[in-house]
């Protein structure tokens, strides 16, 4: 295998953190692909790597190659697929990691009309609201709320998401509608366990400090609280537009709400954008959501700094 092998070969065990791992991944026995490091290491003069029985972890002159190799191979990649996207349609399975709320309240419903467009290919959509290694958990792409958190990744920013107030007319009906943000030190509020700083909640001159009877490790477990009239919640618009519109739930506090914007990405490994299966739902996502479907009008909302 010429340099560019070894550097592959070097790359997939650093992102991995494990010989066996990559060497799966490469389709090589662990033995080959740790010879194709050690050759690397030879012809460089110097120790990338640091082996362990357990784990793999790079050294600090390691750390500095990888970063410039990891950015050649994607390149080289990127070059073969492009190559290769001229012959091909999208097919084969597409494995989509997304969170409970989007997934259930947005994706989910899009996915037949993506599917009709796209009749070679299958979708296996893995919900699960933590941020996960795509790699370790056999991911092609993911989509984000929020903050992408994984520099390694390439992040297609599709749009934005606001967060908004509403409680069941239930609850209002039982407990009243709170008028400033000081009422809701008198509210029931519902809120992401684990999560202190969703306790807080953002307003035009200040922030409460909200708690209630109730919390919930996912957002759709949030929501479905807060339609049940269990208290108020806040979350994404894209989350709540549905009960909004039907009435399930009633937007209170908005001239008071401060905006904060949430972007909307598709994630995926540095190289696969000119994958065709790639490709194609990340064209999709911003023909489907880049004009934000679920918007309710509302009055304009101070921003939170950023």
């Amino acid at each position: 295998m010429d340099s560019a092998g070894e550097m592959a070969a070097f790359v997939e065990t650093a992102e991995r953190s494990s010989f066996s791992a990559a060497a799966r991944a490469l389709k090589l026995t662990p033995s080959a692909l740790s010879k194709l490091v050690a050759r690397l290491e030879a012809r460089l003069g110097v120790r990338l790597m640091q082996r362990t029985t357990r784990r793999v972890t790079l050294t600090p002159e390691g750390d500095v190659f990888f970063r410039r190799a990891q950015r050649i191979v994607a390149d080289i990649r990127e070059a073969e697929n492009e190559a290769a996207a001229f012959r091909q349609r999208p097919r084969g399975l597409l494995r989509i990691n997304v969170g409970n709320s989007f997934g259930i309240q947005q994706l989910a419903p899009a996915l037949p009309e993506f599917l009709t467009r796209h009749p070679e290919l299958k979708v296996e959509m893995a919900l699960i609201d933590a941020h996960v290694d795509l790699a370790a958990v056999g991911a092609d792409l993911a989509v984000r709320v929020g903050p992408v958190g994984d520099d390694r990744m390439i992040a297609r920013k599709i749009c934005y998401a606001h967060r908004i107030i509403c409680a069941a007319p239930s609850y209002l009906a039982e407990r009243g509608r709170p008028l400033q943000p000081s009422d809701l030190l008198a509210h029931d509020c519902i809120v992401m366990a684990g999560m202190p700083a969703l306790a807080r909640w953002p307003f035009r001159d200040g922030s409460i400090t909200v708690s209630g009877p109730a919390t919930s490790d996912s957002a759709s477990g949030v929501l479905e609280l807060g339609v049940r009239g269990l208290g108020l919640v806040r979350l994404a618009d894209f989350a709540v537009a549905n009960f909004v519109r039907d009435g399930r739930l009633v937007p209170v506090l908005e001239e008071h709400n401060a905006i904060e914007s949430l972007p909307i990405s598709v994630l995926y490994p540095p190289g696969r954008h000119r994958v065709p299966k790639t490709a194609a739902f990340v064209d999709f996502m911003m023909r489907r959501f880049s004009h934000r479907p679920w918007r309710l009008d509302a009055p304009k909302l101070p921003r939170i700094p950023r």
